[in-house]
């Protein structure tokens, strides 16, 4: 081996370990940017079910109403009052088919 060749190697092997180090920056980046890419949707999910809990409790208490509304019995007139003022205060409209 002359030293000509010997300066060609090294000179390889240089190049290949720049490489080497930018390509692991490069994926290094990568992996920052999913993870915060991640984290944003982890907070978005999240705050949706708590949305989705909280819709979910409304309907709930609007469900114990309304069987209390027809469990204690009463005039159908009265029923419906009661209905109306239930509708009146979740603001919720109401549509038929």
């Amino acid at each position: 081996m002359s030293p000509g060749d010997f300066m060609g190697l090294c000179a390889v092997l240089t190049a290949m370990i720049v490489m080497f180090a930018i390509l692991a920056g490069a994926y290094k980046r990568r992996l920052a940017f999913l993870e915060r890419k991640l984290e944003i949707t982890v907070g978005a999910t999240a705050e949706k079910a708590a949305q989705y809990a909280a819709h979910n409790s409304d309907i709930e208490n609007r469900v114990r109403v309304l069987e209390r509304i027809i469990t204690d019995g009463g005039s159908g007139r009265d029923i419906a009052f009661q209905i109306e003022a239930l509708r009146g205060e979740s603001g919720l409209e109401v549509t038929t088919q």
